[in-house]
């Protein structure tokens, strides 16, 4: 919906003035004539006795049409911005719906990307390579194990890397050890995604941190998901490690909210994130502000929804539904839209 039923409003208005200014130019005629007919009127004397009736009669309709035109012309003016505001109203709550739409789809774009990331780590650490290499580990085995998440990578290319930990937190075996050298014999047994890894229930868990950089990898943002490797590949099976991939966030994020179809009018005035559930943005179609900015979103509580924010933005937004076995994180996706049009 573009600006057309608002400019329809004021043209109605526009054009009313213009017919009522008409009817008081008219009117101004008529009183100015019925004026000189009482001057005449009088100069006649008795003899223009009944045509001053009648220009008195001419004078007393000119005076009701006066007052006509004169409410006619404040109650269309009312009227006419009481259907702009409508019309305001009506264009803000369109696009407000469409920016929440635009936010949903982003977001569940991003859901079952990521819900294919939970399923990837959940079966590669079944993987008889990586779990070898954590029940008998030798040279040969995290080797073997290192060459097998190599294989693995070369068809998934959405990953920097692929880290395989022992019970107490050692990087055994990676799928880029040249890329990344440093990451061998680093210690993770603080981190968040080896620690949850290992208190998953079972071998259908799995565990996923927000969004972070990563030094051994480079400094580069990560989304992280891990599970336990079992002992066996089995889904009940004795913890032996830790699982974890690392989805190279930022190029896979930025495709997604740089890939919202907005109209090309849209595009320089719209800004398309991702925020956590903190509000800090972890991805935007322009770049700025990832992992360093939150944005103050005002959901009221609610999943889905738009409003107008106190600097004119329209803003729409929604609230991850997860996908399948993947609940997410509570992240949003916003659409913030700047422009005249959202004033309200």
């Amino acid at each position: 919906m573009d600006n057309s039923l608002i400019d329809l409003t004021r043209n109605v208005l526009d054009v009313a003035s213009q017919k009522v200014s008409a009817i008081e130019d008219i009117n101004r005629t008529t009183k100015m004539l019925a004026f000189n007919a009482l001057i005449e009127a009088g100069r006649a004397g008795d003899a223009g006795r009944g045509f001053a009736v009648v220009a008195n009669e001419v004078n007393s309709i000119s005076r009701q049409v006066s007052v006509v035109a004169s409410e006619l012309r404040t109650e269309i003016g009312q009227l006419v911005d009481r259907m702009a505001t409508v019309g305001e109203d009506l264009m803000v709550r369109f696009r407000g719906q469409r920016l929440a739409d635009l936010a949903l789809n982003m977001i569940e774009i991003i859901d079952r990307n990521l819900y294919e990331r939970s399923c990837d780590v959940r079966w590669w650490a079944t993987d008889k390579a990586v779990v070898d290499c954590l029940a008998a580990p030798s040279a040969e085995a995290t080797s073997f194990a290192s060459s097998r998440l190599g294989v693995i990578l070369d068809s998934y290319t959405v990953y920097l890397d692929l880290w395989v930990a022992d019970r107490n937190g050692r990087v055994i075996a990676t799928g880029r050890p040249r890329r990344f050298p440093q990451a061998i014999g680093t210690n993770v047994a603080n981190e968040p995604w080896f620690r949850q890894a290992l208190n998953t229930r079972d071998g259908s868990d799995f565990a996923v941190v927000d969004v972070t950089t990563n030094g051994v990898l480079d400094g580069r943002t990560v989304a992280t998901y891990s599970t336990a490797v079992r002992r066996d590949g089995a889904v009940d099976g004795e913890v032996i490690g830790a699982m974890g991939i690392f989805f190279d966030w930022e190029p896979q994020a930025r495709a997604v909210t740089a890939g919202v179809r907005l109209d090309r009018s849209e595009e320089a005035s719209t800004r398309c994130l991702l925020v956590d559930a903190s509000g800090r943005i972890i991805a935007s179609s322009d770049g700025r502000g990832q992992l360093t900015e939150t944005f103050p979103l005002e959901t009221q509580g609610r999943p889905m929804g738009h409003y107008v924010d106190r600097f004119g933005r329209l803003v729409g937004f929604a609230l991850t539904p997860g996908y399948e076995t993947y609940r997410g994180l509570g992240w949003y996706g916003v659409i913030v839209q700047t422009g005249g049009e959202t004033a309200h």
